[in-house]
């Protein structure tokens, strides 16, 4: 939801979404101004299994950081009740840079009364120095005999799962937008004095052209089973303004196999025409002009 919470902050959808992981892979920033004060900010993956320039850009980008929003998603099971050691890792080593836990996806949560228990969880009982009086998770699941529902905290105890020095904490649904208004707002009063970095109309830091792949390569992993859309090599033959200042894009899709190149069409031409439609509508919500996009799937020599 890292990318969803972005374009939710900036207004515009600048970063590309998908179900699939690893859909925003780029170093880019989003840049949000209002009146006197700019935020920004870029969304990452801390994991073992990424790209390296992605695992060591999280660490490169703490050290210039004012604030750290770790972002934990409530409605998934298996990782709801604690922190990645990665996340903790990269926490203990900036320990002087504050950090906020912002727990998304609460409305696909069945038991509300489950986030007190998280919170516990995922703070070790303390926030912004002060020790919550909420029961522990573990606690809970003891007492109610929850064991189906609990059992994968087995050991919890024996191991860090949480962080204790998180200053505020922010429950919200970023796909809807829910109480994403009053995160925005607490960003905006933690900036801190300063130069702008961007100008006031800039929205991110990657070029139009890197916004375009990016926006089509989210409706490939959004549309194609498995493994195929990782393996798809984007390539832009034409860039340009039309006669009427419209955009005009052309880009090939390239792919290693014959049955890629079906699946990627598909039948009647159904599947790519769907795919140019929705990343134009995208991208001319993004630079605001009509944009007529092409796209073209071929066999890679």
């Amino acid at each position: 939801g890292k990318s969803t919470l972005s374009n939710k902050l900036l207004g515009r959808k600048v970063f590309p979404v998908s179900k699939k992981v690893h859909t925003t892979r780029c170093k880019a920033y989003g840049v949000f101004t209002e009146e006197d004060t700019q935020l920004v900010g870029i969304p990452y993956a801390i994991r073992h299994n990424l790209d390296k320039s992605l695992i060591h850009d999280p660490w490169d980008s703490m050290k210039h950081a004012d604030l750290v929003l770790v972002l934990v998603d409530v409605s998934e099971r298996w990782t709801q009740n604690h922190l990645s050691p990665q996340v903790l890792q990269c926490l203990s080593q900036f320990p002087q840079i504050p950090s906020v836990l912002v727990m998304n996806k609460v409305d696909l949560l069945k038991r509300k009364a489950l986030l007190l228990d998280l919170v516990t969880e995922l703070t070790e009982g303390i926030v912004n120095g002060k020790k919550l009086k909420v029961k522990s998770i573990i606690q809970t699941c003891l007492s109610e005999n929850t064991s189906k529902e609990c059992g994968y905290l087995q050991d919890a105890s024996e191991v860090q799962t949480g962080w204790p020095h998180f200053q505020e904490i922010f429950m919200l649904a970023a796909i809807n937008g829910e109480a994403v208004e009053t995160l925005k707002k607490y960003l905006l009063m933690q900036a801190k004095p300063g130069r702008w970095e961007y100008h006031s109309r800039v929205l991110t830091s990657q070029s139009p052209q890197e916004i375009c792949d990016n926006i089509i390569r989210g409706k490939l992993l959004e549309y194609l089973p498995q493994e195929v859309p990782y393996a798809v090599l984007q390539k832009t033959e034409m860039w340009e303004e039309g006669p009427s200042g419209e955009l005009i894009i052309l880009q090939n899709l390239l792919v290693q196999k014959e049955t890629h190149v079906k699946m990627l069409i598909g039948v009647g031409g159904q599947l790519i025409s769907r795919i140019a439609q929705e990343a134009g509508e995208d991208l001319m919500n993004i630079f605001l002009c009509d944009i007529h996009l092409k796209l073209c799937v071929k066999l890679k020599k």
